[in-house]
């Protein structure tokens, strides 16, 4: 055949969307990063995107900066630090209950994209039983997309998962002293 390839392309009015569930695990990092990657692709499609991280919280993050600027994005903090820096078990429960509860909100306010950043150390952590995740999972919306971050996802949640990465720890510059920067950690 000569000349040029004819171009086909998707006919994407007949195109359904199915809510994917997507898991980032792993002792690498990165695992945020994509999934405020996946919020940032949605938002650019016209969709509306709620996040809600767990733990973290002690710390303002350029992220959080930038997300704040774009109206399809929502960001809400259901925590006060690291595991490390919130000794209370009992009050990262109460927190971890709270974030759960937004999340709910989150889904029945119609979100397309919702991302529940560091969901997998509360789970792991036991600050929310894996169950109340799975549940929440099973009563959203069929098109609408959960993206759960954190290491040590259950395999429960691994198994439910339409889509899991695991990121893997081959160097970090904080094995050579160096501390968390801002623009790259946080």
């Amino acid at each position: 055949m000569t000349g040029p390839r004819p171009v086909i392309r998707p006919n994407r009015a007949h195109r359904e969307r199915r809510g994917l569930v997507l898991v980032h695990t792993g002792d690498g990092k990165g695992k945020t990063t994509a999934a405020l990657g996946l919020a940032l692709r949605a938002a650019g499609h016209g969709m509306t995107v709620h996040v809600v991280q767990f733990i973290k919280g002690s710390r303002e993050a350029g992220e959080l900066a930038a997300l704040a600027r774009i109206p399809e994005i929502t960001v809400e903090r259901a925590g006060e630090g690291f595991t490390w820096e919130v000794r209370s078990d009992a009050r990262q429960r109460e927190l971890a209950a709270w974030g759960l509860e937004r999340a709910r909100a989150a889904l029945a306010s119609g979100v397309d994209l919702l991302v529940l950043d560091e969901i997998n150390v509360v789970l792991a952590k036991g600050f929310l039983p894996v169950a109340a995740l799975l549940d929440l999972l099973d009563s959203r919306d069929p098109e609408v997309h959960v993206c759960c971050t954190g290491r040590r996802a259950p395999p429960e949640l691994v198994e439910a998962a339409d889509l899991v990465t695991e990121m893997r720890l081959v160097r970090h510059p904080f094995r050579q002293g160096v501390r968390a920067q801002p623009g790259v950690e946080f």
